[in-house]
């Protein structure tokens, strides 16, 4: 792109034709294949590639610095292409069209499917979105490439081009085309794109820098401009009237002009290869990645294929060794995980939509260290699950909060619903029902500084934190308590005798005291004050429960 600006400059400050000739070279694949698909004739896309340059030429010094070229062009090139369309007739438009459709080379199945209606599906993105998908597939330009564009990095690029392919796809889908991601870009990559004629490009040049440069009136520079086969050769015979003034110099000018010619027509078939190969390359590029993605997928599947033999494997060798110490600690592992799932089947509340992101291994992972055993150490490894779970979910959600804001030029969302297509369509509608869009203000301060979502509330809000999410961070708070949860002075002792129990192993993981449960710290009690202090604490806390 910076080099189109550069030869752009060139001939606006210094009348450069050779830099103007390389802008042709250059577009002029792009040019004519848009117009061959709106006028379907080859002479009109020659006229309307001839129309669209001129325009260029003349509008030169009025383009902007961040105009892009192609995109420019493309858009010019269609508007040009219907309004030759419109002054043609409908029966030379229906012969024309026969003719050519005849006469075209095969072309793959998908491609001639989407072909007759690709353009008004380039119409139907956004600006940016179709600059994205002319510069990735029509031009192939690399991600890199596309990014310094848009003046955004290698990623942002990616995703923009992702989701305009995915927004033609749904286009192509309800006019009944049905294609995926991956053909539609290869399909475009490969074919939007013709070689135009040979010569067709010093034809454009010579003309279109005539008609800027030159003081000439409008009539005259467009019958220069759109020169007909009948035009052509009534200058050249005007030509060799005026080289007639010797037969031997119109002889000797003639083989000069044709030496001449020939060596043009070279020049013109080597840079027309140059710039096949170099398009070749950026479709095998494309190619490659598509290859890319297939061997992934591949080795995922192998990898999984691979498990499933260990599984069976294992399978085998359970039903030999039955008394393997080995296989006894991986079966009692295995119970322990399908006794804490049958405890959340069996209290839905305490069951959490995130919950369902958790595999058989992150289970297995969760349970290996925990002990199930006690009413307190079951309440303890539930509430571990959640906690899990939630951070799980809420990288998620971090990462499409993130894209959202980058593509929405740092917006925040105003509903939570809108993060619903950066998550993708496996995502329960339930996980972002729990959280809620924070004000302004109470991102300012405190712990929730510089988050944008916080979880509304958690199952047992006396012990679980709850779960922040900013774009670059994942945030917990500790639980929830009002100001009077605050232990009293005379139960400390109790209380760090309770937790000492607990921490020297014999009972397991410490419970997580609700109201209710501060009568476990009856047995530790020691002195009157402290019965009559632990009374009136459980009174409180239960009159606060009170509805």
């Amino acid at each position: 792109m910076a080099s189109d600006w550069k030869l752009l400059q060139r001939y606006v400050r210094q009348n450069s034709e050779a830099a103007f000739a390389m802008l042709v070279r250059l577009h002029l694949n792009l040019v004519y294949s848009v117009a061959l698909r709106q006028v379907r004739s080859r002479e009109l896309a020659e006229e309307v590639s001839q129309s669209v340059f001129t325009d260029l030429a003349r509008n030169a010094a009025k383009l902007k610095p961040d105009t892009i070229l192609s995109a420019w062009l493309y858009q010019v090139t269609r508007r040009t292409a219907i309004d030759v369309t419109r002054r043609e007739s409908r029966r030379q438009a229906r012969e024309r069209i026969a003719v050519e459709m005849t006469n075209m080379n095969s072309s793959p199945s998908e491609w001639t499917q989407i072909e007759p209606i690709l353009d008004e599906a380039m119409e139907s993105l956004d600006e940016n979105d179709r600059t994205a998908v002319l510069l990735r597939f029509f031009e192939n330009k690399s991600l890199r490439e596309v990014g310094e564009a848009f003046g955004t990095t290698d990623d942002a690029a990616q995703k923009r081009v992702s989701r305009a392919v995915e927004r033609l796809r749904e286009f192509f889908t309800k006019r009944g085309v049905t294609i995926g991601v991956a053909g539609l870009a290869s399909a475009i990559s490969l074919n939007a794109v013709q070689s135009a004629p040979i010569g067709l490009a010093a034809t454009i040049s010579a003309a279109a820098v005539l008609a800027g440069t030159t003081a000439v009136t409008t009539a005259t520079a467009t019958k220069a401009i759109a020169m007909t086969t009948l035009q052509k050769a009534i200058v050249g015979a005007t030509l060799a009237v005026v080289a007639g003034a010797g037969i031997h110099e119109a002889r000797r000018a003639s083989h000069l002009r044709e030496q001449n010619q020939t060596l043009q027509q070279q020049q013109a078939s080597l840079a027309e290869q140059v710039q096949q190969l170099q398009q070749e390359r950026g479709k095998a590029t494309n190619r490659l990645a598509f290859l890319q993605i297939e061997n992934d997928q591949l080795h995922r599947d192998t990898v999984e294929l691979a498990k499933l033999r260990g599984e069976v494997r294992v399978l085998r060798r359970d039903s030999v060794q039955i008394n393997d110490p080995t296989l006894e600690a991986a079966r009692a592992w295995v119970k322990k995980k399908d006794k804490l799932q049958k405890a959340f089947e069996d209290h839905p509340d305490q069951w959490i939509p995130e919950m369902q992101f958790l595999t058989d291994n992150k289970w297995l992972d969760l349970v290996k260290d925990l002990k199930l055993d006690t009413e307190d150490e079951m309440k303890f490894a539930m509430h571990f699950v959640r906690t899990s779970a939630k951070f799980n979910a809420a990288t998620m959600i971090q990462g499409a909060l993130k894209n959202f804001i980058e593509v929405n030029n740092g917006n925040w969302p105003q509903d939570v619903a809108q993060l619903k297509r950066f998550l993708g369509q496996s995502t329960d509608d339930e996980i972002l029902q729990r959280y809620r869009i924070l004000d302004k203000a109470e991102t300012e301060s405190g712990w929730l500084k510089g988050t944008i979502l916080v979880e509304k509330e958690a199952v047992n809000r006396w012990s679980e934190p709850q779960i922040a999410i900013g774009p670059t961070m994942v945030k917990q708070a500790p639980p929830p308590a009002p100001v009077h949860l605050t232990l009293p002075q005379e139960l400390k002792p109790a209380m760090q005798s309770f937790m000492q129990s607990y921490q020297n192993g014999s009972n397991g993981q410490p419970p997580f005291l609700k109201p209710e449960d501060f009568n476990k710290l009856v047995p530790y009690i020691t002195t009157p004050e402290q019965k009559v202090a632990l009374e009136k604490m459980i009174k409180t806390l239960q009159d606060a429960e009170a509805p």
